[in-house]
């Protein structure tokens, strides 16, 4: 393992865990903290996605620890379009003007590498699409930057969550239990209507985040339970002021749609934790007799000793980025909120508040670390 976590002495071996949220074009933000996390000399053990964090997931997990900051930042590039001529750092009117281009210019035209819009016949066919936009060249493009292959071999654990378009259930397709390819990952990001199902052995599956755009359920109900050290990295803030336009007021819809409830979510995955490593304590001190008991050995199979430490790092720009927010996915813009990201990694990883002694009885630990939402 390779965390410097909450040991005195700095020898931590927890698993390290990466869970990285939904969200499109501000996916770029997890790719600046893995950059931090990088510069820390630190690699992920097992990776959790879900959407755009899928594919980024599968960028790390899918190539050798030298190249994983390299393939994140080839895909980045590739999928942004140049634009030249806006100032690198200009005053925040013409960043909003970039943004808005960049979100018009994805509606219209699609993404390099990514997506395209429906061709106009293709609307008059005997079985028209059930989508606006084609993936094909997403496909194209993770089976050219990701080892399926490593995947499969299995040094890096990767999840990737979905939806069955059927029966509405959420499904976790992980390589620690099957074999992943990149259609499991452009099925957890197949977001309706733009995006087409995409079929997995014959069943249709739509982006994961219609039901929970952060995989955090997934690691902390992972069984048998390690102590590990987990790097939640969310797109989505779940706090934010009170919105004062109707595109704001949009904006902060999509917000708390997407968080997944993040806080709330945290706050009961800790006191379930919390409640295991008691009721471990507890049956410790049981006498040898009461410990056969049937009743005792049947909670001894709930209870868990792993303590684990979740690092927030929530994506929470300086200015309003609108609605259109997860397809804008111009250069500038797209190379800020890899910056944001860096700085946030590298201010978390400095403070490193998971280095301090763990109180008894404490299951999980959380920690956010950034700086809060400005007020607008």
């Amino acid at each position: 393992m390779t965390a410097t976590g909450d040991q005195p002495d700095g020898d931590d071996r927890r698993r390290v865990v990466l869970v990285l949220q939904g969200g499109g074009a501000l996916g770029s933000y997890q790719a600046g903290v893995f950059e931090a996390l990088v510069e820390a000399g630190l690699q992920p053990d097992w990776v959790a996605g879900v959407s755009i964090g899928a594919v980024n997931g599968s960028l790390i997990a899918g190539n050798p620890p030298e190249q994983r900051l390299e393939r994140l930042r080839e895909f980045w590039l590739r999928i942004t379009a140049p634009t030249a001529l806006w100032p690198r750092h200009g005053p925040p009117v013409l960043e909003r003007l970039e943004q808005r281009a960049g979100a018009l210019g994805a509606l219209l035209f699609g993404q390099p590498g990514f997506f395209r819009p429906r061709l106009p016949f293709e609307w008059f066919t005997d079985t028209p699409p059930v989508s606006f936009y084609d993936t094909g060249a997403l496909q194209g493009t993770l089976a050219e930057l990701v080892d399926f292959e490593r995947i499969a071999r299995g040094p890096t654990r990767l999840t990737v969550g979905a939806v069955n378009v059927e029966t509405g259930n959420q499904i976790n397709f992980d390589s620690r239990h099957m074999r992943l390819g990149v259609e499991h990952v452009m099925a957890s990001g197949a977001l309706p209507p733009g995006l087409a199902v995409v079929e997995v052995e014959g069943e249709a599956f739509w982006d994961g985040g219609l039901v929970s755009n952060t995989p955090l359920q997934v690691v902390m109900d992972d069984a048998p339970r390690e102590d590990s050290l987990i790097f939640q990295v969310d797109l989505f803030p779940a706090r934010g002021p009170r919105p004062a336009t109707l595109d704001e007021v949009l904006e902060r819809e999509k917000d708390i749609r997407y968080s997944s409830r993040t806080r709330a979510g945290t706050k009961s995955a800790s006191e379930r934790q919390s409640l295991r490593l008691e009721l471990t304590r507890f049956l410790d001190r049981l006498p040898a007799k009461l410990q056969r008991d049937p009743v005792a050995q049947h909670l001894r199979g709930l209870s868990c000793r792993a303590r684990m430490d979740i690092v927030h790092l929530i994506y929470r720009p300086d200015v309003p980025q609108g609605s259109q927010k997860d397809f804008q996915f111009d250069r500038g813009t797209m190379s800020r909120r890899w910056e944001q990201g860096l700085a946030d990694g590298r201010r978390t990883l400095q403070a490193a508040p998971w280095r301090a002694p763990v109180p008894a009885g404490t299951g999980v630990r959380v920690f956010d670390v950034t700086r809060p939402a400005p007020a607008r």
